[in-house]
């Protein structure tokens, strides 16, 4: 996912894409270490927007906390 396609996202959409992305993980990585895992570079693509989204919810919190100041 595009950081432009996730900045549009509200903060609710984003805990929840995230929380489902590291189940899809987890997921992955099973089907990994029983060999069954079809496309290894999906771990990888979902690693990054997991990071992607935790990039932007931090950006979001500081932004807050310094508007508060």
């Amino acid at each position: 996912m595009k950081l432009k396609d996730l900045r549009e996202q509200s903060v609710e959409n984003l805990v929840d894409n995230r929380r489902s992305l590291k189940q899809e993980l987890l997921n992955l990585r099973i089907q990994q270490r029983s060999g069954q895992l079809e496309n290894p570079a999906r771990i990888r693509a979902i690693r990054r927007t997991v990071a992607r989204i935790e990039t932007l919810m931090k950006e979001l919190a500081h932004a807050r906390a310094a508007a508060v100041k």
